[in-house]
C-alpha cells in the first residue's frame, strides 16, 4: 500500500561550481552496438521543471522492431519484501530468488519473492560506508548454475572495486559468501559519485557505471577509470573486442554519474545519468562516446559529445537504476521520487517520459525487470536522506504496460 510519511524539511541545496561550455572534439566514435546514479548532489539542485528530448543517435532497426505505445501503464501489485536497511543492488537468480544488496550494513541477503522472507547471506569484507559510498550494486554471473559466483561493487579505504563471491547455499545463514576475490580495482571513490550499477550484458561481459567521485576532471580524463561506463570479461580483463581501444575496459567516458544500466531488445545499452543544476540524462551508450561531462550538461548539440535521448530537470528525476519492459526503458527516480517510463521505438523516443507513483513510495533507487510483464522496484527511504514510513524500505513487484 501507499506510503505515509510525516512532514519533513528538505536539506538546504550544497553549492556546486558553474558548468564549463567549452567544447573538446575527441576521436571518433566506434559504431558497435554495445551489448545507472545515486540520489546524492541530484536531490540538492534547484527545483525545476520540464522534460525534453534529443534526436535519436541514429542506430537503426531490425526489421522486427515494434514500436512501444505512447501510452502505457504501472500498478503495484505487492509488496515483495520489506524493513529493509539501505537497500541499492537488486539482482535475480535463476531459482528465482532476489538478492539485495544493503549499502550501509555491507551484507548481502535473499528475498523470497512469494514469502517475502529475507535470510542474509554474508558481509562482505572490506566495505567502507561513507556519504553515497557502500555496498552498491550486485550481479549474478551468466554460468551462475556452474560457477556459483556473485558480483559485487563496493567503495573501499581506499577506492571503489568489483569482487566476486561464491555462494554456498549449504552452509549456515550469514555464511553462505565465500572471501572475495578482486576482479578490478582502482575505481576513484569520493563522498558523491561513486557510481556503483553493475550489470551483464547479452554479450556476456560485466559492464560498471562509475562516478567521478567529486573530481570532473576525471570524467574526461582518459587514464581514469572515473566518470566511465567499462565493459569486461568476467574475470576483470579487456574483452580485446568492442570496446575502443583493444586493452583497455573503457568502453565510454563524459559521465557524471552513471546509476542505471539496462538493454533494450536489440542489445543496445542505455544509461541514467545524474546531471548537475539544469539536466538529468538517458543516454543511448555508443562504444567509444564521450557523452559530455564536464564541458556539457544534457542536450547541446555540440561536435565530439553525444546528446541524452531525454533528459529531466534534477527536482523531476535524479535517478537511479533503469530497467526494459515492454519496449520502454523504466527509470527510477530519488529526489523525484516517481518511476519514469521512456517509450521507445527502435532508438528513439515515442512519446514524451511518462510518470508514474508519484510521490507514493518516495525514493525510487533500483529497478529490475522479471522477464516478462512485470518489475520490481526497491525504495531508497532510509539511505539518510529520505523520511522512512514503518515499512521502508521496501521491494514492490509492479505490472507495466
Amino acid at each position: 500500500m501507499p506510503r505515509s510519511r510525516p512532514p519533513s524539511v528538505r536539506p538546504r541545496p550544497r553549492p556546486r561550481p558553474p558548468l564549463r561550455k567549452a567544447a573538446a572534439a575527441l576521436a571518433g566514435l566506434a559504431l558497435l552496438a554495445a551489448g545507472c546514479s545515486d540520489g546524492g548532489s541530484g536531490e540538492g539542485a534547484p527545483d525545476r521543471t520540464g522534460t525534453t528530448s534529443s534526436p535519436s543517435p541514429g542506430e537503426s532497426r531490425s526489421p522486427d522492431s515494434s514500436a512501444a505505445p505512447a501510452e502505457g501503464s504501472a500498478e503495484v501489485t505487492g509488496t515483495v519484501a520489506e524493513n529493509l536497511d539501505s537497500p541499492w543492488g537488486l539482482a535475480p537468480l535463476p531459482d528465482g530468488g532476489l538478492l539485495v544488496s544493503s549499502r550501509d550494513e555491507g551484507t548481502i541477503s535473499l528475498v523470497d519473492p512469494e514469502s517475502g522472507e529475507a535470510t542474509e547471506l554474508g558481509s562482505v569484507p572490506g566495505v567502507e560506508p561513507g556519504g553515497e559510498g557502500g555496498l552498491l550494486g550486485i550481479a549474478v554471473s551468466p554460468d551462475f548454475a556452474e560457477d556459483r559466483y556473485i558480483y559485487a561493487y563496493f567503495t573501499s579505504a581506499s577506492d571503489n572495486r568489483v569482487v566476486r563471491m561464491l555462494y554456498d547455499a549449504d552452509k549456515e545463514e550469514g555464511n553462505r559468501l565465500g572471501a572475495p576475490s578482486t576482479v578490478l580495482r582502482g575505481i576513484p571513490k569520493g563522498m558523491i559519485h561513486n557510481g556503483g550499477r553493475i550489470a551483464f550484458g547479452p554479450d556476456r561481459m560485466l559492464y560498471v557505471g562509475t562516478g567521478d567521485s567529486g573530481d570532473q576532471s576525471l570524467a574526461q580524463d582518459r587514464e581514469s577509470l572515473g566518470g566511465k561506463i567499462l565493459r569486461m570479461t568476467p574475470e576483470g580483463e579487456p574483452p580485446g573486442h568492442g570496446n575502443p581501444e583493444a586493452d583497455s575496459v573503457v568502453l565510454s567516458w563524459g559521465h557524471r554519474n552513471v546509476q542505471g544500466l539496462a538493454w533494450d531488445a536489440e542489445k543496445r545499452l542505455w544509461a541514467s545519468e545524474f546531471g548537475q543544476n539544469t539536466w538529468d540524462e538517458l543516454n543511448l551508450i555508443r562504444p567509444g562516446g564521450n557523452y559530455g561531462w564536464p564541458e556539457v550538461e544534457g542536450e547541446a548539440g555540440e561536435e565530439g559529445f553525444i546528446d541524452p535521448v531525454a533528459q529531466w530537470k534534477p527536482a523531476e528525476a535524479s535517478p537511479s537504476g533503469i530497467a526494459v519492459a515492454r519496449g520502454s526503458v523504466w527509470m527510477a527516480s530519488l529526489r523525484g521520487e516517481r518511476l519514469w517510463r521512456v517509450p521507445l521505438d527502435g532508438a528513439k523516443k515515442v512519446a514524451q517520459p511518462q510518470a508514474f507513483l508519484e510521490g507514493e513510495y518516495g525514493r525510487l533507487r533500483t529497478v529490475v525487470s522479471d522477464g516478462g510483464d512485470g518489475l520490481w522496484l526497491v525504495t531508497s527511504e532510509t539511505d539518510s536522506r529520505g523520511t522512512p514510513a514503518e515499512e521502508d524500505d521496501r521491494i514492490l513487484r509492479l505490472e507495466v504496460s
